[in-house]
């Protein structure tokens, strides 16, 4: 396997491992299954991007994660990334994290925990 995709898989176990720690259930695509199911999934409303690279393309990426979103039909496009030695993050559009604030927003008012 090239390095870039040991990296990239590095990278998505590592997310995994993160997100599960956070009680969520994630799934992993796998390395062989490229373009055919998402990185990770088990985010609802959210399609899961991951870039573990140096150098990271952000629109180009987004792109990418657009595009995916759309093919899969999983949510908001999102991508999470990180270079050596630094915290993860996450990137989306203004629009879709709106949404999910939104969303968030209500749930807590329905719950009575805000104004």
């Amino acid at each position: 396997m090239p390095n870039s995709c040991r990296k990239g898989a590095e990278g998505e176990r590592e997310l995994a491992a993160l997100l599960r720690a956070e009680g969520y259930t994630i799934d992993r695509g796998g390395t062989t299954s490229f373009g055919t199911v998402p990185d990770l999934s088990g985010l609802p409303g959210v399609h899961i991007e991951v870039k573990r690279v140096e150098r990271l393309n952000v629109l180009e990426a987004m792109q990418q994660a657009i595009a995916d979103a759309a093919k899969f039909k999983d949510g908001a496009p999102a991508l999470f990334h990180r270079r050596n030695r630094t915290p993860w993050l996450v990137t989306m559009r203004l629009v879709d994290w709106l949404q999910l604030y939104k969303e968030a927003k209500n749930e807590k008012q329905r719950e009575g925990n805000i104004p």
